[in-house]
């Protein structure tokens, strides 16, 4: 727990002296592409020793100056299963980025999915030594959270202060400098398998490169695809990326829930591949210009050219309809779905407030896939695509682009964690915790 904390630490602290420099890239290591994007800052943003809990929209501050994806090799369902073909991707990656930049980077902020996330819901309470609140009773009332026992092949890869109270009034975003008598906080902590987080590091090492802050793809998504008043009110963000599918709930600005599915759109892909026994590549094809998920009665009759290069003429000239590829296509997003209604159910999702869902992702851009998440997870569906940002270039504004935009307003707007605050050492100790949703029941 203290190394994990310590790491974390010395990311931060990196983030900073590469952002004081005033360039630094942007890493979304995904199982179909990785995507590189370089970013200068213009120094107008102040960095104090603690970054206030600032809103996570806004655009000051930086621009993207480089930007390129190459296909993803060695990762499968979001996580790295062959270092070498993985490494020589991101240097693909980076370096095409870093040409476009003219500018050499040494340190990157990395975003990956998968990993087995979990979720807990941790709250602590302390007394006042003052009248006001001050930086270190904010250090007490974190370090009084009953982290749970979580394993040791785990590590802590998000842990936020989601709420404060300060006596009865809840619902405070930052309360330094209020007066008061007894301070409670609310903290979401976020756990990944520690082996995945460990190789990604490795191999951003193995590239040369200094990692300076590492998150989750469903986190990134949501700052980028969730706009402020979703992420006020209430809203559940879907990524459906090409091997894991993350889902991320947002409330009051912050995320305060996170799972994945390991599935995405490669499995789509890997259905027509099988079902009309074609190659990967060509069953890509297919599925990007001729696929969707609601079949009409003009399908039956419009015929897709599978084309293919074996020799075999009739093999190679043979003809299948839409609506054979919509009946490939359709069940196996329904089934994503389900598992992600099932996700959200767990969570408690339907107590928030507001149940807007956000999809986001290269997967999301299946013809009809809005109309039949409606059905499956509710009516509030709508398809999001990443906020502006300066400099992004037009191939990069898409929904597959959306954990890579939000990483970088994460890197130029980070929320308070947990190890921005001196925290006494001997309470980085483990015992319960709480219900990861429970609390805005109490509390909203």
């Amino acid at each position: 727990m203290i190394e994990l904390y310590e790491s974390q630490r010395a990311m931060r602290n990196m983030r900073k002296a590469a952002m004081q420099r005033g360039v630094v890239a942007i890493l979304d290591v995904g199982s179909s592409k990785i995507a590189c994007l370089v970013l200068r800052f213009d120094g107008s943003e102040k960095f104090s020793d603690i970054d206030g809990v600032g809103s996570l929209a806004g655009q000051s501050g930086f621009r993207v100056i480089g930007a390129a994806t190459t296909r993803s090799r060695g990762v499968r369902f979001g996580e790295i299963s062959a270092m070498q073909e993985t490494e020589r991707a991101i240097r693909t990656a980076v370096q095409a980025a870093q040409k476009m930049a003219q500018i050499r980077v040494d340190h990157v902020i990395a975003c990956f999915s998968g990993a087995e996330p979990r979720s807990y819901g941790l709250t602590g309470k302390v007394e006042l030594h003052g009248t006001t609140v001050s930086e270190q009773d904010i250090a007490r009332v974190l370090s009084a959270c009953d982290v749970p026992e979580f394993g040791h092949d785990r590590e802590v890869l998000h842990a936020q202060p989601v709420n404060f109270a300060l006596d009865h009034r809840s619902g405070l975003s930052d309360p330094r400098g209020q007066i008061g008598q007894e301070l409670a906080t609310d903290m979401h902590m976020l756990t990944v398998d520690a082996m995945a987080v460990q190789n990604l590091a490795q191999c951003v090492k193995r590239c040369d490169l200094e990692l300076a802050g590492i998150a989750s793809s469903g986190y990134a998504s949501g700052i980028s695809a969730l706009v402020e008043d979703e992420q006020e009110l209430g809203a559940a963000c879907i990524d459906m990326g090409g091997g894991a599918t993350g889902v991320s709930i947002f409330m009051k600005k912050h995320m305060i829930y996170a799972d994945a599915v390991k599935m995405g759109g490669d499995h789509v892909t890997g259905d027509i591949s099988m079902g009309l026994q074609v190659p990967m590549a060509t069953a890509e094809r297919i599925k990007t210009f001729y696929g969707g998920v609601v079949a009409t009665g003009m399908d039956d009759r419009e015929m897709i050219e599978m084309g293919g290069d074996t020799g075999d003429w009739h093999h190679d000239r043979r003809t299948v309809s839409r609506a054979e590829l919509i009946g490939i296509m359709r069940p196996r997003v329904e089934e994503i779905l389900e598992e992600v209604r099932a996700r959200l159910d767990a969570a408690g999702f339907e107590y928030l407030p507001s149940q807007q869902i956000v999809l986001t992702g290269g997967g999301s851009q299946i013809p009809g896939l809005d109309g039949l998440a409606s059905k499956i997870l509710g009516q509030q569906v709508r398809l999001g695509r990443p906020m502006r940002v300066h400099g992004l270039p037009q191939a990069a504004t898409g929904p597959g682009f959306a954990s890579a935009v939000g990483l970088c307003l994460f890197a130029a707007h980070p929320q308070d964690e947990w190890w921005d605050f001196e925290i006494p050492v001997e309470r980085l100790s483990g015992r319960a915790f709480g219900r990861a949703v429970r609390w805005f029941r109490d509390n909203w």
